[in-house]
């Protein structure tokens, strides 16, 4: 199914920030809203870089977006014809839509790429062999986007070593927060020892 210019919302924008190897993007940007993560993608790709693609959606599926109803677990991107598609994304009717009006809830949808963006991201997946990997979905200032990732495939052992790393991050954290506690404790027991010292001598 190919995209047409009367296919495309014009409420959807095709700017794409980019996001390189190395540079961190804030977590929680102002004026985003959160609408589905794809947490598994990081634990079985590398992610070498990040696109912001917009998405061609019907107004049926943005208000069901609005009420996150989606799966990105199972979805793909692929460039056919030098178009950027999404596949596999599932978007289940809008709660208050009649079946007249109720969209496909497994089409394949159009991204929002400039030309230039997309012949750079199909020459990389094609000479790296690399993976277009939906990461997050999300409401930028009002409109639907789509966070779209270039990764390589983790072996068996890269996995592991992931979820080792994680693991022992967590536990970082946790020890971090037990001593802060422990420090919090340990200080105003001895503001109440003071405290009860200079009471005894008065």
């Amino acid at each position: 199914m190919r995209g047409t210019p009367a296919d495309r919302n014009p409420a959807e924008s095709v700017d794409v920030p980019r996001y390189p190897h190395g540079v961190a993007k804030p977590a929680n940007p102002p004026g985003t809203q959160l609408v589905a993560s794809n947490r598994q993608a990081r634990r079985d790709y590398e992610i070498l870089d990040t696109v912001e693609a917009g998405m061609v959606l019907s107004g049926s599926e943005v208000k069901a977006l609005r009420e996150a109803k989606v799966q990105l677990a199972d979805a793909y991107a692929r460039i056919i014809d030098h178009e950027a598609w999404i596949i596999g994304l599932h978007i289940s009717p809008y709660s208050h839509a009649s079946p007249m009006f109720s969209h496909q809830t497994d089409r394949q949808r159009k991204l929002l790429l400039h030309r230039a963006e997309i012949d750079r991201l199909r020459a990389r997946v094609d000479q790296e062999r690399l993976t277009l990997v939906p990461l997050t979905l999300y409401f930028k200032d009002g409109r639907a986007k789509l966070e779209v990732g270039l990764g390589r495939g983790r072996t068996s052992v890269d996995k592991r070593q992931v979820i080792a790393k994680r693991d022992a991050d967590l536990e970082a954290k946790r020890a971090m927060s037990r001593a802060r506690r422990s420090v919090g404790w340990t200080g105003s027991t001895c503001s109440l020892t003071t405290d009860e010292h200079e009471h005894t001598r008065g």
